[in-house]
Order: C-alpha cells, then sequence, then structure tokens
C-alpha cells in the first residue's frame, strides 16, 4: 500500500535533511587559518594579534601547507622585493589550495591595494584602519568576491596594542606605530600613518599578558618608538622604568631607535638596569652628512658618533647594530666611501644592509643621481662583507667570557638549539628539552666555522 505525500511536506523533509547534514559538516569540520607575515617585528607582533582574534573565532592556526580555509597575508613594502614575495607566496598558496581565501593586510595592502586586489586568487585586501577587524570581515564575505576596503591613511588614529606569541621565548610588544619624520625614502608613514601610541598603564597590561603566556623576553618595538607617549605627555624611559617591575619578565630590549631620540637617559638607564639588555640597534642610513641631508634624516653624522661612543663608555660589552642603505640617489663612490670609513671608525657590531629601492611617492623620485642598480649591489656586497668582519670581532672580544644565555625553543635541522647573550651574541648547543625557555650562564669558548659559540652543558 501505498500513501502519497503533500509535496509541501516533503520539501519540508528534505530541508530538514539537508540542515542536519550541514550541522554535522559543521561538527566534524573546524575552520582553519594559516598566517604568512613578511617585514618586521611589527608585523609579527600584529601576525599574533590576528591569530589571536582568529582563535577566538574558533578557527584553529595551521600552517600554510596544511589546507587552511583562510591563509591572512601580512605585508611590507620597505622595498620592492617585499612587493614581489607577496605575489609569489599568494600564487604558491593558491596552486596548492584552489579553495584558500586568500586575505592580504600591511603595508602595500594599503599603499597598493588596487594591484593587490588584481593577483590572482586574493579575495580580500584590507588596509591599516581596516585590518584588525578581519575576522568579522572574512565571516560576513561573499566569497565569491573579491574585496577591497582600503580607507584614507589620515584617517588612521587609533592605536591598536599587540603583542607576538607562539614563541614563548621571546615576544615583540608593539609599544608604538606610525611615523611623523617623512624621510625621503620611506613609504611607512603613507602605510602606517601619523605616530601614535597607548599609555603607559595600557602597555604595561600587554606586557603582563605576555609574561602570562611564559615569556621570559621582551623586545619593545615600533616604526619610531623614541616617539613613545608624546600624545599622552609620557617618554619612553618612562615606560621602561615602569616595564622592569612586572613579574616573569627577565629580560628586556629596546629594538631600532632613531639616534637623535636615544637619550643620555636612556642609555644611563640601560647601563644600570638589570632587565635592560645592553644591545642597541640604532638606524645610521649613511655615513656622509651629504646623503644624510637629502634622506631628510634628523641627525648627522656628529650625534650618531656620540651616541655610540656613549653606549661604549658606560656598557663596553653593549652590542650595537646599524641600518645602512646603499646606492641612494646622489650617493657617488665618495660619499659611499665617506659611509664605509665612518662605519669603520666606531665600535659598532654588525650591519643590517638594504639596497636602496625605489617607492612610490616618495620624495627620492625627485632627486638627481640615481646609481645604477649593479653598483647598488657591488656596495650592498661590501658592506655585508664589512659586516660579517664586524660581528665576528665583537664575538671575538668575548671569547674566554662567561655570560647568560637565554635559550630558545627550536631545534633546527641538526638538532641544535640556539640562544641570545645578554649582548646579543648567538650560541647553540645540542637540542635538549629542558634546556628551553631557561637562562644559563654559559662559557663563551668554541666558535663554529660562522663564528658562533658552540657550548655543550652538562
Amino acid at each position: 500500500m501505498f500513501f502519497a505525500i503533500p509535496e509541501s511536506l516533503l520539501i519540508q523533509l528534505v530541508n530538514t535533511r539537508v540542515h542536519l547534514q550541514s550541522i554535522s559538516f559543521g561538527m566534524q569540520h573546524t575552520k582553519k587559518v594559516a598566517f604568512h607575515t613578511l617585514g618586521c617585528k611589527l608585523n609579527f607582533s600584529e601576525t599574533s594579534t590576528l591569530a589571536r582574534q582568529f582563535g577566538e573565532a574558533g578557527y584553529a592556526r595551521v600552517e600554510m601547507d596544511d589546507d587552511p580555509d583562510v591563509l591572512v597575508i601580512n605585508t611590507c613594502s620597505v622595498t620592492e622585493q617585499a612587493d614581489k614575495k607577496c605575489r609569489n607566496i599568494v600564487s604558491r598558496a593558491v596552486r596548492q589550495n584552489p579553495g584558500v581565501y586568500v586575505a592580504v593586510v600591511g603595508c602595500s595592502a594599503q599603499l597598493k591595494p588596487e594591484s593587490i586586489t588584481a593577483i590572482p586568487g586574493v579575495k580580500m585586501v584590507l588596509g591599516a584602519n581596516e585590518k584588525f577587524n578581519l575576522v568579522q570581515r572574512v565571516e560576513q564575505a561573499d566569497h565569491t568576491t573579491s574585496v577591497n576596503e582600503v580607507g584614507e591613511i589620515k584617517d588612521v588614529k587609533t592605536f591598536i596594542p599587540s603583542y607576538s606569541s607562539g614563541d614563548r621565548t621571546r615576544t615583540f610588544l608593539k609599544v608604538q606605530d606610525g611615523c611623523n619624520y617623512f624621510c625621503a625614502f620611506c613609504t611607512i608613514p603613507l602605510a602606517r600613518g601619523r605616530s601614535r601610541s597607548a599609555s603607559i598603564d595600557e602597555t604595561l597590561e600587554q606586557a603582563k599578558k605576555a609574561a602570562a603566556d611564559g615569556a621570559k623576553e621582551i623586545v619593545l618595538t615600533g616604526v619610531n618608538i623614541g616617539d613613545f607617549g608624546t600624545a599622552q605627555k609620557e617618554t619612553l624611559l618612562e615606560l621602561c622604568q615602569e616595564l622592569q617591575h612586572i613579574e616573569g619578565i627577565e629580560r628586556y630590549r629596546i629594538s631600532s631607535i632613531e639616534p637623535n631620540l636615544l637619550t643620555d637617559e636612556i642609555i644611563h638607564f640601560v647601563s644600570h638596569a638589570k632587565t635592560f639588555m645592553p644591545h642597541f640597534h640604532i638606524p645610521l642610513q649613511s655615513g656622509s652628512d651629504t646623503i644624510l641631508q637629502a634622506m631628510r634624516r634628523r641627525y648627522r653624522t656628529d650625534l650618531y658618533r656620540s651616541r655610540v661612543l656613549a653606549i661604549k663608555t658606560r656598557m663596553p660589552h653593549a652590542c650595537i647594530g646599524a641600518d645602512v642603505i646603499t646606492g641612494f640617489p646622489g650617493e657617488t663612490d665618495e660619499l659611499f666611501e665617506e659611509t664605509v670609513q665612518f662605519i669603520l671608525s666606531l665600535p659598532i657590531s654588525y650591519l643590517h644592509v638594504f639596497t636602496y629601492s625605489e617607492r612610490d611617492n616618495t620624495t627620492a623620485l625627485r632627486l638627481d643621481g640615481i646609481v645604477p642598480q649593479k653598483v647598488r649591489q657591488q656596495r650592498t656586497i661590501r658592506l655585508r662583507m664589512i659586516s660579517d668582519k664586524l660581528r665576528r670581532q665583537f664575538y671575538a672580544e668575548h671569547a674566554g667570557q662567561t655570560r647568560s644565555v637565554l635559550f630558545e625553543s627550536a631545534e633546527d635541522e641538526e638538532g641544535r638549539m640556539c640562544g641570545f647573550t645578554d649582548n646579543y651574541i648567538k650560541v647553540t648547543s645540542p637540542f635538549r628539552n629542558e634546556l628551553k625557555n631557561q637562562i644559563i650562564n654559559v662559557p663563551l669558548n668554541q666558535q663554529d666555522s660562522d663564528g658562533h659559540f658552540k657550548v655543550i652543558l652538562p
């Protein structure tokens, strides 16, 4: 015997089955998100904040090769290479996982939203004012169409606190964002907006969260951290004085700080504070006053020299790093040689060398004296060779000493773990799980072919 089922009831049964299948699928499938970060420590801290937001929304963080549902690329715009890397990463991700939803944020997204959106596979591009609402926008997006939401950089006025996580050993704490300097070669003010920061109290809360996550070392980072607290009538020195009282954090490092903002008071404080490491990174960019003026830098070589010597007078063991740009317009062979000789005349420990790259909407584009690419590359190679010699010399000066080392969690392909002394000397040791995130006094005796110290602990 057969009974006719009314059409309305049949539709209702079918819809119910589809709904139940949907619920079942949702229970079985946890949404996955992957991240790829280009550029500076500041970007890494912000990526970690985005990752925590996705985690709170129910996403599991995975690697790019683990078929994520969403891939977030946090971009950099310092050089043309950074732009090319973004394109290559998107292409690789889409080739491996054609269904992945690619969202791009960061400096390149703010500066070149149209060209980023045009990359095959990119579904969402968010600017500096929109990126911290990424989770909500991804959840609400129609995944069949592309979204480009990049506002005017002049409207970016809010400071979003961030700190990196994932590596319990070291945390990058964002204390400042944006810049008011407008150097001739730099796009950062166009990508991140005007200088801004949170208050000391708000920054301390972020540091306490990092400590609760198990961090032993915090690196203070930002675009121009010496400008911290200007709007609140607070200073970086006052922040550092308060940070040293947070329980659990045994080490702080001040990342890149402009020489004109590195005061005698800050140097004096670091020389006496037990938790602030004798390690400074001071951008130089050029050792020629002629080029510094063309770059619109706010110091000259005499000030830079005075800062380096002030540090070494109080802390002879301090590590000092410097950024240098080769091939800036107008840099003749003679002016480049001025840079070389200036660097060699100072107790600098290492260099970060960048080849000048033309960037849209910078004043350097209007300057004469373009340096051929081949010459730029040759100068970069020479300075990197000098950097290697400076680092080896600095390491050799400390051979035979015993210094405290914070060992990191990662194990390399050769079964080694690494750590850094208080003054940023790299030390390697056979991997031992119990050494992770531990500070141990280590004798600096044996060096490998790279000049790094090797130890075998009992």
